[in-house]
């Protein structure tokens, strides 16, 4: 094929919008490769997010795209996924065997944070991309709980490193894997960060696509000093619709802003209420909270969760909904927000500091 055709699928592609999103392909991934044969025309698109779950779709898409333009070839499409670091505080380097860092916060606790954590992480693993779970939050570990090993511990080979523990295909650690969990956390905010630090830069993490941090609720001093010393690639803020939580929210929102950390996106929680026994569906804690925050701070909402009973018990059981019923309603909502976050921040600036040689002066 020749040159300038290659040129005209190229921007047709680029053109195409990508799903639930108002970006197209130009936005958030690339054109690789253009093959062609007397009968077949071969096509490699490269995303920064991965679509492992819902592929068959986004093959779909991008062959119709070309279609009346390669109407006399079969249209193969291939689509891989990269995943790049981006950027983090300025103050801050990326932690080895970590692309990117993505804290889960709220600005008030009971909220559902863990339990949305949780399910993030897995469908992110779903999609096929490696993730692992920091479990930030000292006082309260939920995470050894949410995933059903809190009766196990990490390893280490050395004394001094740790080998994160793996639930479902995910990597985790929590200080919940080293402490009593009977016993409360007396420990003042320095030792929190501390251990904190210790747990996040000990841990042997294996070549991870996206770390989700569990943070603490509130905005105070812990909060702000660990916002202050991971190194964060965007965050996400979890609130539920009533103004109470919403107050809180924008507290936590700013709080991240201030310290140069970009918002991925709002997740509303317990949105609405479905009743299990004559499925009337009521917003019990307020309507279209979530779209308000958004809209004021010209964010994102990757989603909203209704509340159910199911997602209760199955956190408590230690199989998160996205692993006890995939292909339900919230499933897929969790789903539906784990992939949006992918997204923006695909559309985020690179880190590309790794790349750059190192400058070492002899003197002669």
């Amino acid at each position: 094929m020749q040159p300038e055709n290659n040129i005209k699928i190229t921007e047709l592609l680029n053109g195409i919008v990508i799903p639930d999103t108002e970006l197209t392909l130009q936005d958030v991934g690339r054109v690789k490769s253009i093959e062609m044969s007397d009968e077949d025309c071969f096509i490699t698109i490269e995303l920064g997010f991965h679509v492992e779950s819902e592929i068959v779709l986004y093959q779909s898409l991008f062959s119709e795209a070309v279609s009346i333009e390669l109407r006399d070839h079969k249209i193969r499409i291939k689509i891989i996924s990269c995943i790049e670091p981006h950027g983090v505080q300025p103050t801050l380097a990326p932690i080895k065997g970590v692309k990117n860092i993505i804290a889960i916060a709220s600005g008030k606790g009971g909220v559902g944070k863990s339990t949305t954590a949780a399910n993030i992480a897995l469908a992110l693993h779903q999609d096929g991309a490696r993730v692992g779970v920091l479990d930030a939050d000292i006082y309260g570990p939920s995470q050894p709980l949410i995933f059903g090993i809190e009766n196990e511990q990490p390893t280490s080979h050395d004394g001094k490193t740790m080998n994160p523990l793996i639930a479902y295909g995910v990597q985790i650690i929590s200080i919940g894997f080293l402490i009593d969990a009977k016993q409360p956390m007396v420990w003042r905010g320095p030792m929190v960060t501390s251990a904190l630090n210790q747990l996040l830069k000990q841990t042997l993490w294996d070549d991870l696509d996206y770390l989700i941090v569990d943070m603490p609720p509130g905005t105070g001093d812990i909060q702000l000093t660990l916002s202050q010393q991971v190194p964060v690639s965007g965050a996400v803020i979890i609130t539920t619709p009533q103004d109470i939580a919403l107050l809180d929210a924008r507290k936590g929102l700013q709080m991240f802003r201030k310290v140069s950390v970009p918002i991925l996106g709002i997740v509303e929680n317990m949105s609405t209420h479905v009743c299990s026994n004559c499925q009337h569906e009521e917003a019990i804690f307020g309507n279209g909270g979530g779209v308000s925050i958004a809209e004021e701070f010209d964010v994102n909402l990757l989603c909203n969760i209704p509340l159910n009973h199911l997602i209760r018990k199955q956190t408590d059981e230690g199989t998160p909904s996205v692993i006890a019923d995939p292909e339900s309603d919230y499933a897929l909502r969790y789903k539906k927000g784990a992939r949006q976050l992918a997204i923006r921040l695909a559309t985020k600036k690179k880190d590309y500091s790794q790349h750059f040689p190192k400058i070492v002066i002899e003197e002669s």
